[in-house]
């Protein structure tokens, strides 16, 4: 699939696409996972969870980001990584937490600190605030966050194994 695809892009696009890779697995990864939460979320909550919204909520997004744990490790930054599983997927699990936190905090200031709430404004400005916050901004700073603590902590470049790390350093003469 990926050479009939290359085969019939243009050269120049090609290069971005390659030199882009693991940004556009990641952000594949992300959609994937937005889609897998939003299937569920309704699912659960138009069947056996529909006097449990929230429940519904949780459980649909421990599972997307589950899903999106082992689509990262496995494909996106298939590259990087050399820590343990449970370090690794630890520091996963920090990091999407942290980026749900993100997610929130323009909807907080939204609504907080710019009142664009009912009854400060209409319900369609507040419905149109929530969106651009939430959705919008909301996700681009998430997203924004975790591709860079993604790479930073828990899929490094490299790291060094307990045995380089244990070895002397050798002085050359």
């Amino acid at each position: 699939m990926v050479e009939f695809v290359a085969a019939r892009l243009p050269r120049r696009l090609l290069s971005v696409f390659v030199r882009n890779a693991e940004l556009l697995k990641f952000l594949t990864v992300g959609g994937i996972a937005f889609v897998t939460t939003t299937a569920l979320f309704f699912g659960l909550k138009w069947t056996i969870l529909h006097e449990k919204p929230i429940t519904a909520n949780i459980v649909a997004t421990v599972i997307a980001t589950v899903v999106s744990y082992v689509l990262n490790r496995e494909w996106a930054f298939t590259a990087r990584g050399g820590r343990q599983r449970r370090h690794e997927a630890t520091l996963f699990f920090v990091v999407a937490g942290l980026g749900a936190g993100i997610t929130v905090l323009p909807l907080w200031v939204s609504r907080y600190v710019f009142l664009l709430c009912t009854p400060h404004v209409s319900l369609l400005v507040e419905n149109i605030a929530d969106f651009i916050s939430a959705t919008v901004l909301g996700t681009l700073l998430a997203t924004a966050f975790r591709w860079w603590a993604m790479r930073k902590f828990v899929f490094p470049e490299t790291v060094a194994t307990e045995l380089e790390q244990a070895a002397p350093v050798e002085a050359h003469e």
